[in-house]
């Protein structure tokens, strides 16, 4: 992949982004107003919705793209469902953000379009090899159901996404311009990686728009879809940790609100960045220290392909999740 096919996705989506951005937002005023609620942290009703343009744009200049590149018949196609499956989860949320959804046919909607997206994955792919092929791929549907709820459910503060979006889509990008990536998923995660820059002026706190389940389960999915081709393609160990924090707090939130018996089912707010914020910090500290750490995370899964022994990308690994782990409890404590 040039440098030219490496910067052109991200300035056109960022642009598209941006302009549907402008012709929507009266509309979503109208019509997809986020109230404040116990789980919220806006104090005042804002437009959601954002998603939309993001998606849109993605797909705009992925399908483009496509075309002046002449990708393989057979790559186009994995991309067609791919994107297939990604507009149908985008219209499970928009459908959620105007009229929420039940969890039950929410969740299995979320299994169909993951499911439908491993379905396009080459059958020699593997990300744990040591399992049968079927244990694997169900691992696959667990974890991508998994980080479609993680995206929706980390997106809780102005900027939050966008601090772990464009940082993480970028550097696989990246990682596809060192091929380790196909690079259909490499162009659509640096035109994702546009859309998300161009929507940023409008989610900078105080936000004017919020992204939207349209939004976050959609790009969850897309998320997910990156991590397992670059997980199959040989480096699992970058996979763990570029989304690193987001699976950390996430995880561990959930595993505290099992423990004191919790309806993990009901709103709340008891996210790390969530406590962040109650404990003190400004909204601008709490994306501004998680961007940072996704940097690091970032530097760190770029040492992995350097490294050749599996001790030492292990060791990567742990410096990964000790700056995870340090961030975390940074967040807990109150801010002095």
């Amino acid at each position: 992949m040039t440098l030219v096919l490496s910067v052109l996705p991200c300035l056109a989506a960022a642009a598209i982004s941006f302009a549907l951005l402008l012709w929507l937002k009266p509309l979503l005023a109208r019509y997809a107003l986020a109230k404040p609620s116990t789980r919220s942290s806006h104090k005042t009703s804002t437009p959601q919705g954002g998603g939309i343009a993001v998606i849109a744009a993605t797909a705009i200049v992925v399908a483009a793209l496509d075309f002046f590149v002449l990708l393989p018949i057979d790559a186009t196609l994995r991309l067609a469902v791919v994107f297939a499956s990604t507009l149908g989860l985008a219209l499970v949320g928009a459908t959620d953000d105007v009229r929420p959804l039940e969890a039950a046919p929410r969740l299995a909607l979320q299994i169909a379009a993951v499911a439908a997206v491993i379905a396009t994955l080459p059958d020699e792919l593997r990300i744990l090899p040591i399992f049968p092929w079927w244990l694997d791929r169900g691992f696959m549907l667990l974890g991508g159901v998994w980080l479609v709820n993680v995206v929706n459910f980390m997106d809780g503060i102005d900027w939050m996404t966008v601090a772990e979006i464009v940082p993480v889509t970028a550097a696989i990008g990246l990682f596809g311009f060192m091929g380790a990536l196909p690079l259909g998923a490499s162009l659509v995660a640096l035109a994702l990686c546009g859309a998300m820059v161009g929507f940023a002026p409008f989610n900078r706190p105080v936000a004017q728009l919020f992204l939207g389940d349209v939004g976050s389960l959609p790009i969850g999915l897309l998320l997910g879809w990156f991590l397992v081709l670059l997980a199959g393609g040989g480096h699992l160990a970058a996979a763990v940790l570029l989304p690193l924090y987001y699976l950390a707090d996430a995880t561990l939130t959930l595993i505290r609100r099992l423990i004191r018996g919790e309806a993990i089912t009901q709103p709340h707010r008891s996210h790390f960045y969530q406590r962040a914020l109650d404990n003190g910090f400004s909204v601008e500290q709490i994306v501004g220290l998680v961007f940072a750490a996704n940097i690091v995370l970032v530097g760190l899964a770029t040492l992995t392909f350097l490294a050749e022994s599996s001790m030492l990308q292990v060791a990567i690994i742990m410096a990964g999740a000790a700056l995870v782990g340090l961030l975390l409890w940074f967040f807990a404590r109150k801010n002095r």
